[in-house]
């Protein structure tokens, strides 16, 4: 009996920005379905391009980043190169000198140390710039998804279930929710739904970097996105 294909290990180890962006795609249908005349439904499409940047990017971005870090380590070269001949010259040009007392080889040392000095700040600057490149194109994209959060929470801000109460007493600048129980309790869901794959995204842009910064970022718009998704269910909770 033959046996069957055995998947792909990165289909179990890697967040998939395919399997990420069909999530977002159903839950806006889903909430273009219950709520069509809401704007949250516009939130998600913004959401789906955001991650079609991720993915279209990550190639790119990858392919960028690998000839800057053949750049860089060519440039690392040519710098040991240089100081390696800047110094066999400058020590040749002091033997040629014959110094007979020790103090006259202290020119030869200084020039030596500034010559390592700055050949190690060269080396470290290019070595350096594959990291800068990669952190400022996936930082452009956590910064959106920062900003997309905090739309989310703006939505579901006034979405208070106080304000179904049938002894709930409203003033003139009270709100109109125009929601069932029902339909703020779907609402809700929908907004935690989403602020989850934000944070998704967010790790989605760090699957193929280790930069510190990066990490941290992501880390941070996860704790984001948790805190807001914990006050939804709070609301949720009184709901039910």
């Amino acid at each position: 009996m033959p046996m069957s294909a055995a998947p792909a290990q990165d289909d179990y180890d890697r967040l998939q920005a395919e399997a990420v962006r069909a999530t977002v795609v159903r839950l806006q249908h889903r909430i273009t379905a219950r709520f069509p005349e809401r704007n949250l439904r516009n939130v998600a499409g913004e959401l789906v391009e955001v991650v079609d940047r991720v993915a279209a990017g990550s190639e790119h971005a990858r392919r960028r980043i690998d000839l800057v870090r053949r750049l860089s380590r060519i440039g690392v070269t040519l710098v040991v190169i240089v100081t390696i001949a800047a110094l066999f010259l400058t020590l040749r040009g002091t033997i040629d000198q014959s110094p007979q007392r020790s103090w006259e080889w202290l020119p030869l040392i200084e020039s030596t140390l500034n010559d390592i000095v700055f050949a190690a700040a060269a080396i470290f600057f290019i070595y350096a710039a594959p990291s800068r490149v990669e952190r400022g194109a996936v930082l452009e994209q956590l910064h959106r998804l920062r900003s997309l959060a905090h739309v989310i929470d703006m939505h579901q801000l006034v979405k208070d279930p106080d304000r179904i109460r049938d002894d709930y007493d409203p003033t003139g600048e009270s709100v109109d929710l125009r929601m069932t129980r029902t339909e703020l309790g779907h609402y809700l869901d929908y907004c935690s739904e989403m602020l989850s794959l934000v944070a998704k995204t967010a790790a989605l842009c760090a699957e193929d970097t280790t930069d510190s910064v990066v990490l941290d970022t992501v880390r941070s718009i996860e704790q984001l996105t948790t805190g807001m998704s914990g006050k939804i269910w709070q609301k949720i909770s009184l709901l039910r």
